[in-house]
């Protein structure tokens, strides 16, 4: 059963894929803040997901851990399936999950690319098209992507393919449920400081010159992401529609 919250998000629910850890974990931790039902979704890592569900219902929250792949159609309509059972119905949906590795076309083999393809593509469109029946009119979909899916990085060519997919993705699909009033989004986060690509991270001259190529001055962290996106899910993005907005510090300005 659902606990009243209040918050912006009061009586919506919400699916966060890959909602364990990162970004999608600060999602989860946003979305629940607000006041919506959340289904925490990931792929391997039940403990982190497990905690994520236990920090929103700690707090007064309603959330639930759902196992899947989301590059798997058999394992997304089961997902699916569970958030709606646990749910009822599904008002917003983020479509987080990714993978990702640095590498340039000579080093990309055939399974990496397929990987990245998989997860970062065609799972928000397997994900999408098994939410959009259950999903009420005037629903809210963001869709995570990235930075370099708008920026020449040759060291990282495969990922980016797969994000410039998904941006495309999102304006079609605003185009096209528009008469829904169900809005489509995508966030491209520059930098931000997860365990998603730690390589990053460890070189503190790294983070500099990262720092240095913002206008903020900073890297970004996942809370810094998930706070546009609690806009983009909520009531007062009504009018926001079909856009990639990225949320990056003023990078490459």
């Amino acid at each position: 059963m659902m606990m009243a919250q209040s918050g912006s998000l009061a009586g919506r629910t919400a699916l966060v894929t890959g909602g364990s850890r990162g970004i999608g974990r600060a999602i989860a931790l946003q979305l629940g803040g607000e006041g919506a039902a959340v289904c925490v979704n990931y792929r391997s890592d039940k403990s982190a997901a497990d905690e994520v569900v236990k920090a929103i219902v700690d707090k007064g929250g309603t959330a639930y851990a759902i196992q899947a792949d989301v590059s798997d159609r058999s394992d997304v309509e089961r997902l699916v399936a569970t958030a709606k059972d646990r749910l009822g119905s599904i008002d917003i949906l983020v479509n987080n999950a990714g993978i990702g590795e640095m590498g340039s076309v000579g080093d990309t083999d055939d399974a990496l690319f397929d990987a990245m393809m998989d997860v970062n593509a065609k799972g928000p469109f397997l994900v999408t098209r098994a939410v959009l029946p259950q999903m009420n009119d005037g629903g809210r979909i963001v869709n995570i992507s990235s930075m370099v899916s708008r920026t020449a990085y040759g060291s990282c060519i495969a990922y980016a393919m797969s994000k410039a997919a998904v941006n495309h993705f999102t304006v079609s699909l605003a185009q096209e449920l528009g008469a829904r009033g169900i809005t489509v989004n995508a966030v491209c986060p520059g930098a931000t400081r997860t365990d998603f690509n730690p390589v990053l991270f460890e070189d503190e001259t790294i983070v500099a010159q990262l720092a240095q190529a913002a206008a903020l001055g900073r890297i970004g962290e996942p809370e810094d992401i998930a706070r546009v996106v609690g806009f983009l899910a909520g009531p007062a993005s009504g009018w926001v529609t079909g856009q990639i907005i990225e949320a990056s510090g003023g990078m490459h300005l």
